[in-house]
């Protein structure tokens, strides 16, 4: 993964006063929760140097970890939070988001058009976008016969495939894959055709190596697996270590997925949680955030100051906005969560 050299205390302090953040302001601290790597480490010092506010960072493993969590407390003791597109319209409407003040954060103006008309929160008024992207296929070239180009691939595959495959266990993008290989929408809600993915699925998992949501990048690089089931960015990393990994997205299409930022209605802090979603959504910090986690950012200043080398060795990374907002934008289920959750499980434990 590519990193860039560290700002100084010096230089962020500059940074801030070039955003109108205000480093002479009194120290305040804000609590966060984010997924582990997927911020740079030093951000919270950076942002402190620029603005005078200590961020405490809390990780959460998966979304439903950190849902549980806020749920649970109201969203005590948590200022911003970062989650999915579907668990920020469930936090939203069970009142435990506050409103994002636009006001405050000047630096939505660096957002694509596109990223105000997301469909679960259209104008961005409970939520400020971070990441976006697709999933699809990443397999290694040099090993797979000819170009996969359907999610039947993934769950019907070659014989010289099978036991080379892994797939995302997580709810809403393990049953994607079945549900768009079989025309379906990746919202869903009809029993019949949940329980027509899962029978497709219990199928499917005779043929797999593993499901692996965190290193199948790194069994891509290894060999020891040739095919698997990838959100784009993570993708990326084995494309950084293996030019031979390519990334597709299936014919049949793929979800749209938003990670967003959220702040908590329960913060007592959030002049200083909107000064931070501002920070996050400043030029450089865009950047600085797509070089290192090489997803890509719906931040249109940021992603066109990127090295366009990036672009010739990581393709996803130049994948259009208008090209993405034709994809299925991932919403909340409603009571048919529990559908899934339920399918997933009798999937993921069958023999």
């Amino acid at each position: 993964m590519k990193m860039i050299k560290l700002l100084s205390a010096g230089a962020a302090l500059a940074v801030a006063a070039a955003l109108g953040l205000g480093a002479s302001m009194a120290a305040d601290k804000i609590v966060i929760s984010n997924w582990d790597g997927y911020m740079p480490k030093d951000l919270p010092e950076k942002f402190k140097a620029a603005t005078g506010i200590e961020v405490e960072v809390s990780l959460h493993a998966t979304n439903e970890e950190i849902m549980g969590k806020v749920v649970a407390g109201k969203g005590k003791g948590y200022d911003v939070l970062f989650v999915s597109s579907p668990f920020a319209e469930v936090l939203n409407k069970l009142g435990l988001s506050a409103k994002i003040d636009h006001a405050q954060v000047p630096n939505m103006a660096n957002l694509y058009p596109e990223a105000g008309k997301l469909a679960y929160d259209p104008g961005n008024t409970f939520s400020a976008p971070y990441a976006w992207g697709t999933t699809g296929l990443c397999y290694r070239s040099d090993l797979v016969e000819g170009d996969p180009s359907s999610w039947n691939d993934l769950l019907k595959p070659a014989a010289a495939l099978k036991g080379k495959i892994t797939m995302l266990a997580t709810d809403r993008w393990l049953m994607a894959a079945g549900l768009l290989a079989k025309g379906y929408s990746v919202n869903d809600a009809d029993q019949a055709h949940i329980d027509e993915v899962k029978n497709l699925l219990i199928d499917a998992k005779k043929n797999l190596l593993a499901y692996d949501d965190t290193t199948f990048y790194s069994k891509l690089v290894s060999g020891e697996a040739s095919l698997v089931h990838a959100w784009d960015g993570w993708c990326n990393y084995g494309i950084g270590e293996n030019n031979k990994i390519k990334y597709v997205i299936p014919k049949e299409g793929t979800d749209l997925w938003v990670d967003t930022m959220v702040v908590t209605a329960a913060s007592e802090n959030k002049a200083a949680a909107h000064k931070f979603i501002n920070y996050v959504l400043s030029a450089d910090t865009g950047k600085w955030v797509a070089e290192n986690i090489l997803y890509k950012v719906p931040n249109k200043a940021a992603m066109e100051s990127l090295d366009k080398s990036l672009f010739d060795t990581f393709p996803n990374l130049g994948m259009a906005p208008a090209d993405m907002m034709k994809q299925e934008q991932l919403r909340d289920l409603g009571d048919a969560q529990k559908a899934y959750t339920k399918a997933v499980t009798e999937i993921t434990a069958s023999k």
